[in-house]
């Protein structure tokens, strides 16, 4: 593994180690794939304008992150499953094969709990308990899950979660496996349990329950991110799922300014999706973004390499954003700016001579 230069190496070993559903299951998307190829395609069309001669001995790629401070601002989204891909899996999504208890034994760092809303609230009640007991600093709601996309790779492969992995958290519930179907296991267990008739009252229910901030995770429109703010969440969160649930929605990166300008500076604004390089967190703060989560890269550094593959991904990442920094003219985050960058929406910035 010592001559992976950059994280897209990683999923060409991850696809020869992993059996094929399981691999399947982390790389496809929705239907016909167009967001899945659009949120990477979308970053190539934004540049850059650097500033030279500026003295760049010195960065500092730290940031704060709702009063938390993080060495840099690339986050592990929460991605499910973790164990398929390696027997030491961690990452804590509602569907994460280890336990909120087990994935906070691990040692110190900041932890948002991903939570989905179950028809039964006694359940959603239980779990965010856990959750704060086990020290988690926020919860990331994800909405846009009513029911699950059409991922075809998964009901052809008729995915359904090993024999030897439960979902942890809900062990104890009677809800930890998801068994074969004759579609995908996932999508039919998701129908029986999810609450398809989740709506704003129910976030504003949530803050009831706990003390924990609150991200909302699915949010690509300005009209949704004014309600977001109107319901008091503490943060947003700029996604597509991974392209995984509604095809031919915008990349997340063409979304991210929408949400950026109706959010007015009143709650952070974060963003996941198609984020394979330095260059693309780069890309992602000069847009607005406090930071950004990555999902994919993740997960097949841990099929390929375990704990020592995610490590490095996280490093690569680092360096090649401290280096986009550098070559931009930045020192510091609060410098990365919009003028930074230019987009395919942007007014030519040289008006043509008549």
């Amino acid at each position: 593994m010592e001559n992976v230069t950059n994280v897209m190496e990683y999923e060409a070993i991850a696809r020869e180690k992993l059996p094929k559903m399981v691999y399947d299951y982390y790389a496809s998307g929705a239907e016909d794939l167009w967001t899945l190829q659009e949120n990477r395609r979308a970053f190539s069309t934004i540049l850059f304008q650097p500033r030279i001669l500026v003295d760049v001995s010195k960065i500092d790629i730290s940031t704060t992150i709702l009063g938390h401070k993080i060495s840099m601002p690339i986050m592990v989204a929460p991605t499910a499953m973790h164990k398929m891909a390696h027997p030491e899996g961690l990452t804590l999504s509602l569907w994460g094969t280890c336990s909120v208890e087990e994935v906070a034994s691990t040692g110190p760092g900041i932890r948002f709990f991903q939570l989905q809303v179950f028809k039964d609230r006694n359940i959603v009640v239980q779990l965010v308990r856990r959750a704060e007991k086990a020290g988690f600093r926020a919860i990331a709601l994800t909405v846009d899950t009513p029911r699950l996309g059409r991922r075809e790779a998964d009901i052809k492969n008729r995915f359904a979660l090993p024999p030897n992995l439960t979902l942890k958290s809900f062990e104890g519930l009677g809800l930890g496996t998801i068994g074969r179907t004759n579609g995908s296991g996932l999508a039919s267990y998701i129908a029986d349990q999810v609450d398809p008739s989740l709506n704003w009252k129910d976030v504003e229910w949530l803050q009831t329950i706990t003390k924990l901030p609150i991200l909302v995770k699915g949010v690509l429109t300005a009209e949704d991110t004014r309600l977001a703010v109107q319901a008091g969440v503490a943060g947003i969160i700029v996604s597509n799922h991974g392209a995984r649930q509604l095809d031919y929605v915008p990349a997340t990166i063409m979304a991210l300014e929408e949400v950026m300008k109706a959010a007015e500076g009143r709650v952070p604004v974060f963003l996941d999706g198609g984020i394979r390089r330095g260059t693309d967190v780069f890309k992602a703060l000069a847009l607005g973004a406090s930071g950004v989560f990555i999902g994919r890269p993740v997960v097949f550094a841990l099929a390929a390499d375990g704990e020592t593959g995610v490590r490095k991904v996280l490093q690569m990442l680092r360096d090649e954003f401290e280096l986009t920094m550098a070559l931009s003219g930045c020192r510091s985050i609060k410098e990365i700016t919009r003028a930074h960058i230019t987009t395919p929406w942007d007014s030519p910035r040289v008006a043509p001579r008549l």
